[in-house]
């Protein structure tokens, strides 16, 4: 039996260094949990001269992944880099030389999701990945075997802390757009460019990757249809909260007659949702099973220390199925080569309740024309909402609907965006229920 499971780490930035503390300040547990002793006897990085403020021996630093990947002794590379390249190749090539892997790069899972795990399976080896959704949320187990009971209805998640932060603090601290962003950017909460985040490539990724463990298929990363939240406005905000909403960016995926239904994007939930207090760099994911209802999993879903949580318990679950001759067998999430694909259904033909809002000169007539576009298009008004009355110039007026199928929205918005009294492009945001 084998009792010193050896791990290698690419990449010792924040995450890798806190990964090293952990397992270093909790040997004792961490190798009691795994049933054997767990050591790191090589990181690779390409800086190994800084000061991570962890203790190692500097004989173990290498430039050089393939230090590791070729290593005949290491039993578990741990993958840490980011990026797509060469993080992708590194877990491949890893893989293929026997290696059991644990990543938390959520852009190559979402990308490489079928050839990483179908490798894995063809050389009896694990994948865990537990770190790339939530980071220290232990969401990907829980949905993989806590739920395993469950035909998962839908996934409702706020899993991007950057936009969930800037949303929070424009709405709590009636502060703009852009300034909340620099502040974010001073923090730390937000990189120098945002963009990933702020246009809701991130939070398409981590949905990618919880979809295709929910519905047991291979999601395509391009078949998620995916909005950000550079449009919305601190007065949204305040209107939503007066409409008893919150404006929060979800990754939504649903089961739908057969179909998939896979987006992320702005929408307004209900204040009295579960989701609707998740604040700040927090992140919640809300599921929905057939047999056990509705769960949500709540916590901090970045930082350093929150994601090495998640690494190590990978470590220790490769490590114990290692020690007890399992590895390889019983795979951390399911996958079943050349199972047909389910169809993700196209975001025109789901039918939503919109908030709608309008820069119109204020002049009479115009609201005539605005609810005459959407009647031909078979939309119907729920409520108006026009605070600002400035004759002559131009106000916003708040439309909500009643449910209407996407495809006519986005026609008839359209035509209301070419009217001479249409000042700025109309923002329409869905309304969910969350269920």
């Amino acid at each position: 039996m084998k009792n010193d499971i050896k791990v290698g780490l690419i990449g010792f930035g924040t995450v890798g260094a806190s990964a090293v503390r952990i397992i270093n300040e909790n040997n004792a547990k961490v190798s009691r949990r795994a049933g054997g002793r767990i050591i790191v006897t090589r990181i690779a990085d390409k800086d190994i001269t800084t000061n991570r403020g962890v203790k190692i021996d500097k004989k173990i630093l290498t430039t050089d992944a393939y230090n590791i990947i070729n290593d005949p002794d290491i039993d578990i590379v741990v993958e840490l880099i980011g990026g797509v390249e060469p993080a992708h190749k590194f877990i491949i090539d890893a893989l293929n030389n026997g290696k059991h892997v644990v990543t938390a790069n959520k852009a190559v899972l979402a990308k490489y999701w079928e050839e990483i795990m179908e490798t894995a399976k063809k050389n009896g080896v694990d994948v865990y990945i537990e770190a790339s959704v939530g980071a220290g949320i232990p969401v990907i187990q829980a949905l993989h075997d806590g739920l395993a009971a469950n035909n998962i209805k839908s996934i409702y998640g706020i899993v991007n802390g950057t936009t969930n932060y800037i949303l929070t603090r424009m709405l709590e601290d009636n502060k703009d757009f852009e300034e909340v962003l620099k502040d974010a950017q001073k923090k730390g909460y937000a990189e120098a460019d945002p963009s990933t985040d702020l246009e809701g490539k991130d939070a398409a990724n981590k949905l990618a990757i919880l979809s295709s463990i929910a519905f047991d298929t291979a999601v395509d990363l391009k078949d998620v249809y995916v909005e950000g939240i550079s449009r919305i406005t601190r007065k949204d905000m305040l209107n939503a909260r007066e409409l008893g909403y919150v404006i929060k960016l979800l990754a939504i995926a649903k089961a739908v007659d057969g179909t998939l239904d896979v987006r992320v994007h702005p929408a307004l939930i209900s204040s009295e949702h579960q989701l609707a207090a998740v604040d700040d760099v927090y992140n919640g994911i809300y599921f929905v099973g057939d047999a056990v209802g509705p769960v949500m999993f709540y916590g901090q879903g970045a930082g350093g220390d929150s994601a090495a949580s998640a690494v190590v318990s990978d470590i220790i679950y490769i490590a114990r199925n290692i020690i007890n001759g399992i590895a390889g067998k019983v795979p951390s999430v399911f996958f079943e080569k050349g199972k047909a694909k389910i169809k993700v259904k196209s975001i025109n033909e789901i039918n939503f309740r919109y908030f709608l809002r309008f820069t119109v000169l204020d002049k009479p007539g115009v609201f005539a024309k605005i609810a005459g576009v959407l009647a031909t298009h078979g939309i119907s008004i729920s409520s108006v909402d026009q605070k600002e009355q400035h004759s002559g110039s131009k106000v916003p007026v708040i439309i909500t609907t009643h449910e209407a199928k996407e495809k006519e929205m986005r026609k008839a918005l359209a035509e209301i965006d070419k009217l001479s009294a249409t000042k700025e492009k109309t923002l329409a945001l869905r309304m969910e229920k969350g269920e």
